[in-house]
């Protein structure tokens, strides 16, 4: 590989790393919210959830443009106040990664909440547990196939982002620049096929042994709490 190359795998990482840590608690609490919540305006927070999954990629990185950009109404105050910008940093790549990638988490953990015996926190409920005690020593260990197949693909999904990534991060070498959009570059250099070959098979090859490791992790996890 060349530096170029390892690059670019190393934005990749740190991007998806950053991304699914940052927003994997809230892929949670979200879930949470939808699978046990009863509460007005829950249909539209699960349409709100899901909308990155049916708009254009290019559509939702223009989006944290507009919301997060240094002219934004959010972009402007964090600015303003915190002197803290998103847009074309590497932080920002995690964002836009992080946000189309969200609804896979949030799925993926929800469908794992419904399947736990609600009878089960209601039984601990009963012997005085409260809602954090039984968050985190009923729930969320039985949950745990989903939230870790929620950490693992939502970390392949945001490796695999680029139409978000480009136009709310950019595509600079070295700070932004993931996989496919090294790919993209590549793919407009004359003779480099070669190098566009090796990173797509990094790419594939990242993607398929985090789709497995999910798959693996997902089923000790089922075994540990007995499901």
């Amino acid at each position: 590989m060349t530096p170029d190359e390892t690059s670019a795998l190393i934005v990749s990482l740190i991007v998806s790393l950053r991304a699914v840590i940052v927003a994997l608690p809230l892929a949670i609490a979200v879930a949470w919210l939808l699978a046990r919540g009863r509460f007005v305006g829950r249909t539209a927070l699960d349409l709100l959830v899901h909308t990155p999954l049916v708009l254009p990629p290019v559509l939702v990185g223009y989006g944290l443009l507009v919301l997060l950009g240094v002219h934004g109404p959010v972009g402007a105050l964090l600015d303003r106040t915190l002197h803290i910008r998103l847009p074309f940093t590497s932080a920002g790549a995690s964002l836009a990664a992080g946000v189309m990638a969200f609804p896979l988490m949030v799925r993926a953990v929800r469908l794992s909440l419904e399947a736990v015996d609600p009878a089960l926190e209601i039984a601990a409920r009963s012997l005085g547990a409260g809602w954090a005690d039984r968050m985190l020593s009923v729930t969320l260990p039985l949950a745990a196939p989903g939230v870790i197949a929620a950490a693992i693909v939502g970390f392949a999904a945001c490796l695999g982002e680029f139409g978000a990534v480009i136009t709310f991060a950019a595509n600079v070498p070295g700070v932004t620049q993931t996989l496919p959009m090294a790919i993209y570059s590549t793919l407009q250099t004359p003779g480099a096929e070669a190098s566009a070959g090796r990173l797509a098979a990094i790419s594939f090859t990242l993607a398929i042994v985090a789709l497995g490791l999910s798959e693996w992790l997902a089923r000790k996890a089922r075994a540990w709490s007995g499901r």
